[in-house]
Parts: C-alpha cells; sequence; structure tokens
C-alpha cells in the first residue's frame, strides 16, 4: 500500500513552476502542507553549484522533489542537444550532491520516458532501460535523465541515502508548454486542436 500520509519537515520543490511542480505544489497546499520551499530561476540558478548549496546550507529541507529540467520538444532538443544535456547534469548532479551533503531524508527525482530505448516494447517495463538505442532526436536529453537515475542509486548504495527515480510519461494540463514549435506532442496536439475549433476549421490534418 502506497503511504500518503504528508512528511514532517520542509519540503523543497524544485521546478515548482513547470507542469510536474506546480501540480505537486497545488496538490501540497490542498492536503495542508504549507512548510515549502520554491524558488524561481532568476531567484537561484540550479547549475551553478555555489548557489544551490548556499541555499540548501540556508534552507535546510528535508524533502525534496526535483522536477527542474530544461525540457523541450522535438525542434529545440534537435537543435540543442548541446544545452540540454549540458544544463541537464548539472542541475541533477547539484541537486542530489546537496541533498547528499544536508542529508535530505527523501529525494524523488523526475526522470521521463525517453530514457527507454526508441523500439522498446509496448507497455514500456522497466527492465528496458540501456537495452536499446534510444531516440536521436531527444537523446542528449535522455542521456543525461539516464545519468540522473544512475546517480541516485550510486548514492543510494554508497552512502544509504532514500533518492527515489520516478518516470512520469506523456503528460499534459495546466502549467504546461504549449509552444507550437518547442512543445512536447501531447500539448502540441491540443493546440492545434483548439486553434481549429476557434478559427472554425471542418478538419484538422497531423
Amino acid at each position: 500500500m502506497i503511504d500518503t500520509t504528508l512528511p514532517e519537515g520542509r519540503i523543497y520543490v524544485a521546478g515548482h513552476r513547470g507542469l510536474v511542480g506546480s501540480a505537486v505544489l497545488r496538490r501540497l497546499h490542498a492536503e495542508g502542507h504549507h512548510n515549502i520551499l520554491s524558488a524561481t530561476h532568476r531567484e537561484l540558478d540550479l547549475t551553478v553549484p555555489g548557489d544551490v548549496m548556499a541555499f540548501f546550507e540556508a534552507h535546510r529541507p528535508s524533502h525534496v522533489l526535483l522536477a527542474a529540467a530544461k525540457v523541450g520538444g522535438i525542434l529545440a532538443n534537435s537543435e540543442r542537444p548541446a544545452d540540454f544535456i549540458r544544463d541537464n547534469l548539472a542541475i541533477q548532479g547539484n541537486v542530489i550532491e546537496a541533498c547528499h551533503r544536508y542529508k535530505v531524508r527523501k529525494l524523488v527525482f523526475l526522470g521521463s520516458s525517453c530514457i527507454y530505448p526508441k523500439f522498446a516494447t509496448q507497455p514500456i517495463a522497466e527492465s528496458a532501460l540501456l537495452s536499446g538505442a534510444l531516440e536521436p532526436t531527444n537523446e542528449a536529453y535522455a542521456i543525461a535523465k539516464i545519468a540522473g537515475i544512475k546517480a541516485c542509486a550510486a548514492y543510494n548504495r554508497q552512502h544509504g541515502t532514500n533518492f527515489l527515480a520516478l518516470m512520469p510519461t506523456n503528460l499534459y494540463g495546466p502549467g504546461d508548454n504549449y509552444d507550437p514549435l518547442g512543445s512536447h506532442v501531447l500539448p502540441a496536439l491540443i493546440r492545434r486542436t483548439h486553434e481549429a475549433r476557434v478559427q472554425g476549421l471542418g478538419e484538422l490534418v497531423v
């Protein structure tokens, strides 16, 4: 059975303005938990190690949800792979190390279904990880996320930490990116469908 009781202590939601982070924040508030930390990118650049350590030193969170990431659709991933792998490796490495250094009781790291091989059997089993070639268009992002998963496992094994990795798949909703060029498939389809309806088009070519 899943334990749905709220943890005691201070929860840091990294990436609280994104789709998942904002949803978790709303749920925490609805469940009566208000001892929550958050910071915008302007307030805290998670790619800067010193800034991340200073934040953890000052606020000492007991639980962390790492939903912050550099994300984008097929076009963005294809055009800027170096940005995606660099920034995501930095964000993950800094936050994971800070969670260890400041003795966070539980870290939940969010990955992505793109970590699995392009031609993995559906529905995807966890054992499919690293069993085949990745989708080339978002390979850099996927490799960064795989590194985050393996980092959590390595810290758990070496330091006895409680770092979990979860893989949300095909999400959409409030806080998503609906940019026609930079979004994922589902939000892009939602936007195109909405615009077609507003314009009174009789059909939509996908």
